[in-house]
This record gives C-alpha cells, structure tokens and sequence, in this order.
C-alpha cells in the first residue's frame, strides 16, 4: 500500500463505522419507536466522556453491571430469561436469547427498554428517563442539544469546522489562554483572543445549539454553543448579534453569529474599555466537571483546514 493512500483507507474505515452505528441506530429506533437520534446523541456523549486514548467502539454506551445483570446475578449469566428473574435490565436484542452487555445491538435495545419504562417515546418523557438514568440536568441539557443537531442534518458523520473570524478580513492572534486578567479579581483568561476591526464576522466554529445569549460583565454581548463532542463554546465581546440568530437555534460551521466588537468590563452598553476582539473560548463537559482548556492548537487546524 502506498503511503498517499493511509489517509484515504483511515477516512474509508471512520465512515464505515458511522454507517454501522446508523445501522444499529435505525434497527433501534423500530424495535423501540424511540427516534433513532436519541440513541445516537447519547452514544456520542459516552464516547466523548471517556479517555481519549480508548478503542473507539461501535457503540460506547456503557451501562453499570449491577444493573445490567441484576442484583444477585453474582456469575453475570448472559442467559435474557435469568437476567429478567434477577430483575436485571439487560435484554436480547438480536434474538440470540443473550443478553450481552459487549453486544452492541443488546445494549441499545436495552438503553430504549431503560427509557421506555418512563412512559412514551416522546421528548419530555425520554428527559425524565435521561434524568434518572444520570443524575445530571448538564448531562440530560447535552444529550438533548445533540439529538436536535442528529434530527436537524440527519446524519452523525457531522465533522466540518470554520474558524471563528471570516478569513477575508484582517485579524490576528496568539496563544494567550492561561495568562492573567485582572478585572473582577485576578483570574486566568480562559480562551483566545482573535483582534479584528469592528463590524468583522463572528461565525459558528461547529455543529451546536445556541444555549446562552445575552450580556455578560466580563464577555460583553456573547454567544455560548453547546456541540455534539460535549464542548461548550464561549464567544465574547461582540459588537451585536446577527438578525437571524436566537436563543436554542440550531447552528452549522459557517453561520454568522454576530460581529466583533469590545464590549464588556462593566455593566449593559459598556464598550471600548480595549481593542476590538473576539474572545473565543473552549470548555469540556466530562460527565461530572465542565472545565476549560486551549483552543489555540484547534484555531490553527481550522485554519488551515479553511485557508487550503
């Protein structure tokens, strides 16, 4: 094999993959009458809260044994009928009689039969099951975002990015996460800082909902974005918002949300307290914590992903 064709049998391999979880996905979705969205949403957020440094599985959702196998079920017997007699609530979902919490089709079958015993397959009662099931409202809020993303393009090989300012326009930065800010008490600054003239483009770097809005003291005018890889993204400073854009909207790479600006530092209306500049900041939820981390190095990829 050429070396020129690795990146194209690894491209090859990834969407194969995404073809198997659709799949399963859909078969799902007619065992349960549960929309195949939601299992694909809460698939995505298991994978993106476990180590990076782990096979990737088919299907990464991971359901505790004691409540897989039932309590009592010592041997964790694979048998569906003895599972059910230990009230366990792994299910066959192939028609093998098995159980098997590393099957794929059994562990989503068994997630639909979780969330059905909250009643219909409808929005609200799938967050009730979400809710009992992880005992997290930022959770339950993630799954949810990332289901109306699935629903909206339907598909979940959504991997375009944009970089946060047009290209077109003249702008410039640095890698200046982690340096000391001052205001409101001494903190770190817990993003990028991309300096542009007023009035240049503020665009959606992902796939995400919009899921705050409004005025901040230190950020100003600004955006917050749920993605589909449990990251919330914080843009700030904004000169204003485009006409188009709302609360709970769902966004694409390339939607303009705003424009630069330099608002913020004080209370509503305050600006020009420093040089016009979008603040764009990254934070990861993983499943108990939501914390920031540099977003230099993924400002730079999309970058070049959009200037070549």
């Amino acid at each position: 094999m050429l070396l020129s064709d690795l990146g194209y049998v690894h491209a090859e391999e990834e969407e194969d993959i995404y073809d198997q979880r659709m799949a399963l996905f859909k078969k799902t979705e007619a065992l349960t009458q549960i929309p195949w969205y939601y299992f694909a949403a809460i698939d995505n957020y298991e994978r993106n809260i476990q180590p990076s440094d782990e096979e990737e599985q088919v299907i990464s959702i991971d359901i505790d044994s004691d409540s897989w196998f039932g309590i009592g079920n010592s041997s964790d017997v694979l048998d569906a009928r003895i599972i059910a007699m230990f009230d366990g609530k792994g299910k066959d979902g192939n028609g093998d009689g098995l159980a098997d919490p590393d099957d794929p089709e059994d562990v989503l079958y068994t997630m639909g039969n979780m969330i059905l015993e909250y009643g219909s397959p409808n929005r609200d009662d799938i967050k009730i099951a979400l809710w009992n099931h992880y005992k997290s409202d930022l959770t339950v809020k993630t799954i949810m975002n990332t289901s109306r993303v699935f629903a909206k393009f339907q598909k979940i090989n959504l991997t375009d990015r944009d970089f946060p300012v047009a290209t077109e326009y003249n702008y410039t930065y640095n890698n200046n996460w982690g340096d000391r800010r001052g205001f409101g008490g001494l903190r770190i600054h817990e993003g990028s800082d991309i300096f542009a003239d007023y009035g240049t483009p503020v665009k959606s770097t992902t796939y995400g909902v919009i899921e705050m809005m409004g005025w901040n003291l230190y950020g100003g005018w600004r955006i917050g974005i749920r993605d589909i890889y449990n990251i919330y993204h914080y843009y700030a400073h904004l000169n204003g918002y485009s006409d188009d854009i709302e609360l709970g909207q769902v966004v694409q790479p390339g939607d303009v949300l705003g424009s630069v600006g330099s608002t913020g530092y004080g209370p509503p209306g305050t600006s020009g307290k420093f040089p016009p500049h979008l603040h764009y900041g990254m934070y990861k939820y993983n499943g108990t914590s939501e914390f920031s981390f540099d977003p230099y190095p993924y400002l730079q990829k999309w970058e070049r992903m959009i200037k070549n």
